[in-house]
């Protein structure tokens, strides 16, 4: 690869890493062609961009975007694979349905929203993480839940309160 072909590479990768929020980075290695094509398939249908890139190129692109990638460099040793995704969990979901198959790729790090996992242990944890829509949901329940339960003991009370007085009202008087 000549100087302008990686400067090049090092141009794209850093505009795809100053854009990226979250990312992979996984060991592909001895994972042949048709393996390979099928995590293709796999990741381009759940809306996962899939690339791989020398690890050189990778570290020198990090380093241009500059701010808190240093805790990945350790990680950037074999074959990398990159996983760029808008949502983090769902590149780990990718790789533990792939490897239902086999054993391969194997996570060796992941920037999420600035919070660096790294190891093939983490990838359990990662999988289980929420979007941000799913948080949302869950706080706007969590707000409209005491609504409710005020709305829901007035209405009870205001029922109580309608049966003592058509109780009353029904009692002949004496």
């Amino acid at each position: 690869m000549d100087k302008a072909t990686k400067k090049e590479a090092i141009g794209e990768l850093r505009e795809r890493f100053s854009r990226a929020t979250n990312f992979y980075l996984a060991d592909s290695s001895h994972m042949n062609v048709d393996q390979i094509n099928k995590l293709r398939r796999l990741c381009h249908k759940e809306g996962v961009e899939f690339k791989v890139a020398k690890n050189t190129l990778i570290r020198k692109a990090l380093e241009a975007v500059g701010g808190g990638y240093e805790g990945l460099f350790d990680s950037l040793k074999g074959p990398t694979s990159i996983l760029f995704s808008e949502t983090g969990s769902v590149p780990a979901r990718v790789i533990k349905d792939f490897r239902k198959a086999g054993e391969r790729p194997i996570l060796k790090a992941a920037y999420i929203d600035t919070a660096i996992y790294t190891g093939d242990t983490s990838l359990e944890e990662l999988s289980k993480l929420k979007t941000k829509q799913e948080l949302i949901g869950e706080i706007i329940g969590l707000l409209q839940s005491p609504a409710k339960n005020v709305i829901g003991a007035l209405q009870s009370a205001g029922n109580k309160l309608g049966g003592i007085l058509k109780t009353l009202e029904e009692r002949p008087e004496k």
